[in-house]
């Protein structure tokens, strides 16, 4: 979408208030996300006689973007970094990606003494250009790089994507709400930090999902967790560890968000791709690796190959169609189509060994195949004010901050 259009229609509004302001105060006390107000479901009866009647929509997910760091910074505010899939993601009704690391300057580093295993990402704020350029209208907050420089950097990111027009979730019980024309769109995303919605407890995640349910025509689940590294492509059953910390089951919380009433569910977090499952006729895409970095993720094999996901969407959030665009990152870490369609024919494979009968088909080139039967969608889930009971429960996540890593640098 237009960066003009986008200014114009992109609304939003943020059920972590109090969150937002400590947070752009640089207040580190706040990690507290707003909870339920009023009655649940009186509420849910008047936001849904309010909802637009929605439309078909196209969204892309493109994976972790990072805008600069210590070991790189790119140059023209990034403006260049994502011009190799800038008209492919100008293209869409909405496009999203995952926004490792912070944009601004100063607060306290997490990584005070460089070690194999810490690193902590910042770019001047300017170089949120490079998201608008490209035609990026949302991100998720929802990860271990947000708080890299503490609440004063989480502060000043929030600031630099408003100054561009670049919509944001991911911060606790955080849901944004974004009106495109005939529709309303939720967007919320979740990991295993005390500063995101949490995606180890499986009740709060779904009565969270389900509240935005209940106020939009279609709902994305941002969900980044899960092991990393280039032996990590296959979706195992349980809990996934990295680096000492617990990283949920993010087969149970995609699941768990689906039957709380998301649409789709788009992961990051493992640093290679891995497969799309088809649940419940909603699109489950686990991983889609790196989409941009400039010399602070690990490339070579698998961690070089990246891709664009496209969905096509009806009126009720159902897949119609879309497609898989494969990518390579190249040079410091920059995509670019790849003609081998190397990673379309991985995603394809491992989706097939990892999900059998509800994988996501891809064509050779990309396209998907296998849209699910468009049937009624079920009726949308009302938050209550009391706890629902989901699917599977899980362990609350810590409230203290475990040690943030990711994958080595080149």
């Amino acid at each position: 979408m237009r960066n003009a259009d986008r200014q114009r229609q992109l609304t939003t509004r943020r059920l972590a208030a109090a969150l937002a302001i400590a947070v752009c105060a640089g207040t580190a006390g706040a990690l507290v996300g707003a909870g339920d107000h009023g009655d649940g479901a009186a509420d849910a009866a008047v936001a849904a006689a309010r909802l637009p009647p929605g439309r078909p929509l196209t969204v892309i997910w493109g994976g972790d973007v990072t805008l600069g760091s210590r070991y790189g910074l790119p140059p023209d505010h990034a403006r260049g970094m994502l011009a190799g899939v800038a008209s492919t993601m100008r293209a869409a009704d909405l496009t999203t990606v995952n926004l490792e690391g912070t944009l601004g300057a100063g607060g306290s580093t997490k990584c005070p003494v460089p070690t194999p295993t810490c690193f902590a990402f910042q770019a001047p704020a300017g170089n949120a250009a490079g998201l608008t350029r490209a035609g990026v209208d949302a991100v998720n907050l929802a990860n271990n790089h947000a708080w890299d420089f503490g609440a004063t950097g989480l502060g000043q990111t929030i600031l630099a994507l408003r100054h561009v027009g670049v919509a944001f979730t991911g911060r606790p019980s955080e849901i944004t709400y974004i009106s495109l024309d005939r529709t309303r769109v939720a967007l919320l995303g979740f990991s295993a930090y005390p500063w995101t919605s949490p995606i180890r407890d499986l009740v709060a995640a779904h009565r969270l999902v389900a509240q935005a349910a209940a106020n939009a025509n279609v709902v994305i689940v941002f969900m980044h967790g899960g092991a990393e590294g280039a032996g990590q492509t296959r979706v195992p059953f349980g809990e996934e560890q990295a680096f000492g910390e617990l990283r949920g089951n993010l087969r149970a919380f995609a699941h768990t968000a689906v039957d709380a009433g998301a649409d789709l569910v788009l992961g990051s977090g493992p640093h290679v791709l891995r497969g799309i499952e088809i649940y419940n006729r909603r699109t489950i895409a686990y991983s889609l690796g790196n989409l941009a970095g400039y010399r602070n993720f690990a490339r070579g094999g698998v961690l070089s190959l990246s891709g664009l996901l496209r969905v096509d969407l009806n009126a009720t959030g159902a897949l119609t169609g879309g497609r898989f665009l494969p990518l390579k990152l190249t040079g410091p870490g920059l995509p670019h189509v790849d003609p081998t369609h190397a990673s379309a024919h991985l995603v394809a494979r491992l989706s097939r060994l990892d999900f059998g009968s509800r994988a996501l088909r891809l064509s050779p080139s990309g396209q998907i195949t296998n849209p699910p039967a468009q049937k009624p969608k079920p009726p949308r889930p009302k938050p209550q004010p009391s706890t629902p009971a989901p699917p599977t429960t899980s362990t609350p996540p810590a409230t203290t901050a475990p040690p943030s890593t990711t994958a080595p640098p080149a």
